[in-house]
């Protein structure tokens, strides 16, 4: 019987479950293979915060809340304020700078990461076409994007793995974490990611992290889906 690895923080598990009692499950199944939760918007209205806070406060868990925010600054900067109190580990807002700002400032204090999203790894340019996006290569973009985000004062990004190696070579990101969705071990379903890579091709890349979902939550066993992972990043 192979040795179980331990959990490693590089893998974060996307909890994107339907609601709070689901999400206690999965992590019953996973067990000590996980460290790391990434809660969303989908789990919001299901008792996520509560969930967050479950996991946090009784099982010494860490969690990401990837809630994406995007608004005025002042009210960014409340909404921020608000969720620092749960004393979580990383946040999501869009990269715009005055998103950035304000998301840093109502996290003054605390050690919540504020990670910028760049362009959504399900979006490709026809996508970006249809939304009036300005002309020029996804790849472009994201790296101007995250440069930008980066001097506004994120402690991070959200990039696709294609990107991480071209927003790691950039001197801003000295000392700043780069987080991978779009993350596939190899023969998995794409689901509805179109800019992928496997888990060890993203941290040989520059990432930081990898948040995988469908191919852990929706395997027969999650744990098992889980230590495949872990055995391929741990040589990296």
């Amino acid at each position: 019987m192979t040795d179980l690895l331990p959990a490693d923080d590089r893998l974060i598990v996307a909890m994107d479950v339907p609601n709070a009692l689901a999400g206690l499950e999965l992590a019953q199944k996973l067990g000590d293979s996980v460290s790391f939760y990434k809660i969303g918007l989908g789990m919001l209205t299901g008792g996520g915060l509560a969930l967050a806070n479950e996991l946090k406060d009784e099982q010494g868990k860490k969690i990401f809340l990837d809630m994406k925010l995007f608004d005025i600054g002042a009210t960014v900067e409340a909404a921020v304020r608000g969720l620092a109190q749960f004393d979580l580990d990383f946040l999501t807002v869009h990269g715009d700078p005055h998103v950035v700002r304000a998301a840093k400032q109502g996290a003054s204090g605390k050690d919540l990461k504020i990670l910028a999203v760049t362009i959504l790894t399900s979006l490709d340019r026809a996508d970006l076409d249809a939304a009036l996006i300005r002309d020029g290569a996804v790849a472009d973009l994201v790296v101007e994007r995250a440069g930008r985000a980066f001097l506004a004062g994120a402690d991070g990004v959200i990039a696709s793995p294609q990107e991480a190696a071209l927003i790691r070579a950039l001197p801003e990101s000295a000392g700043k974490l780069i987080v991978t969705p779009g993350v596939r071990p190899a023969g998995a379903a794409l689901g509805d990611q179109k800019r992928v890579e496997t888990p060890a091709a993203a941290l040989a890349a520059g990432a930081d992290h990898l948040v995988v979902g469908r191919p852990i939550w929706q395997a027969a066993d999650p744990a098992a889906a889980a230590q495949a992972i872990l055995r391929e990043i741990a040589a990296i």
